[in-house]
Formats: C-alpha cells, structure tokens, sequence
C-alpha cells in the first residue's frame, strides 16, 4: 500500500503559499482507487507527497487510471487545482 500526503494552500503559486496550510489529508491507496476527501473552497494549490509508485487525477470525481498523470516513489509536487476538486490515486510501476 501507498499514501499520498496532501497539504491544501489558498495561494495560487508555491513561491508564495504559506505555512500552516489549509488543511491536510493522507490518502492510502493499492491496485484499487482510493480517492481523498474534497479540497476546502478556498484551495488553489495542493502540495502531494508519495511514498510508492503511483498515478494521480483531479476533478470533482476522479478515477485515477495507470496512463494517468505518474509519480516516483518519494516525489513531491505541487499542482494548481480548484476548490471542491479532489484527488485520486493508484499503484503503478
């Protein structure tokens, strides 16, 4: 099993988002799709950490798939997303 860490900014630019971040989630996922809860309206950037092998989608009701957005094990990126969206995730090689 994998976990994407997920810290959510109102900033719209990592340069300028600021500590403490609007809310924080952990998502554990596997071969099947695990998807996190709702962003806060005001989120305008999320920071996502994985720990394994992974790919990721955002919308409203995301299906992440493996030809989806990939991660590397131990990446950290930060992706421009709208309020309400949420993310989902699911092993990959």
């Amino acid at each position: 099993m994998g976990k994407l860490y997920v810290a959510e900014y109102a900033q719209s630019d990592w340069a300028t988002a600021t500590e403490p971040p609007l809310a924080e989630q952990t998502v554990t996922f596997a071969a099947s799709v695990q998807c996190s809860n709702a962003f806060h309206a005001s989120t305008r950037l999320v920071r996502i950490h994985t720990d394994t092998i992974c790919s990721i989608k955002f919308s409203d009701d995301p299906t992440a798939l493996t030809s989806h957005k990939r991660l590397a094990a131990n990446q950290t990126e930060y992706f421009g997303v709208q309020g309400g969206y949420k993310v989902a995730a699911i092993n990959n090689t």
